[in-house]
């Protein structure tokens, strides 16, 4: 990919809604619609590849990493996906989303793959299991400004062991064992965070994603 421009504070002004969907094959899939509609989206659930074609941007929700895997081939959504990301689709994953947008991945189940396109590596499991889930307010480049910071929740959530030159750190741990650990990243068109802003009633990731999507609209008509 890509090195990322500069994080753009995304703006709605007069601009339709773009269309971006949400994978709805596991996971918060009904939350996320619900922050992409309040972040200025027209969203829709994408299950298969002809629902894929016809969205402007798409949300990897959380779930199970593994499962979503299996079922991306099932559904007959992964080479699709992966090409439309390789054309430059904005795509922003949480959570297992991180995962499955990762070039490559640590403690992955047996033959587990990846989608690709951001050039990082991740840990999965990497805060621990259920039990060890935990909620940090975190700032954000970009998305939480002056503002207050992002309440952060983590489950079963993986982090970033090592981004490559072209992405940009967006949040990183505050505190505790830890602290430091990178958790939102952008490489060109692709958002990621370990964390799950959906269930927080903070529309302000999504609206930040739906900017990115619109500036690739806008190029695109350019």
């Amino acid at each position: 990919m890509s090195s990322a421009p500069a994080t753009p504070t995304p703006s709605e002004g007069s601009d339709p809604r773009p269309r971006v969907g949400v994978l709805a094959l596991q996971g918060d899939v009904r939350e996320h619609v619900a922050a992409l509609v309040s972040g200025g989206a027209e969203a829709v659930t994408v299950r298969r590849p002809a629902e894929l074609a016809a969205v402007d941007g798409l949300v990897l929700p959380g779930g199970e990493s593994t499962t979503i895997d299996r079922l991306l081939r099932v559904f007959e959504l992964r080479e699709a996906l992966r090409a439309r990301i390789a054309e430059g689709l904005p795509v922003y994953g949480s959570c297992a989303g991180m995962i499955l947008l990762a070039d490559r991945i640590l403690d992955g189940a047996k033959d587990q793959q990846t989608l690709g396109g951001l050039d990082i590596t991740v840990r999965r499991n990497a805060f621990g299991r259920q039990v060890d889930s935990y909620e940090e307010d975190l700032p954000m480049a970009g998305v939480s400004g002056t503002g207050p910071d992002l309440r952060a929740v983590f489950i079963r959530a993986p982090w970033v062991e090592e981004a490559g030159p072209g992405v940009e750190v967006l949040a990183r741990v505050g505190s505790g064992p830890a602290a430091g650990r990178i958790v939102a990243v952008r490489d060109g068109d692709l958002l990621a965070t370990s964390f799950h802003p959906e269930i927080t009633g903070d529309d302000r990731v999504h609206r930040f994603f739906v900017g990115m999507v619109r500036e690739r609209v806008a190029r695109q008509q350019g």
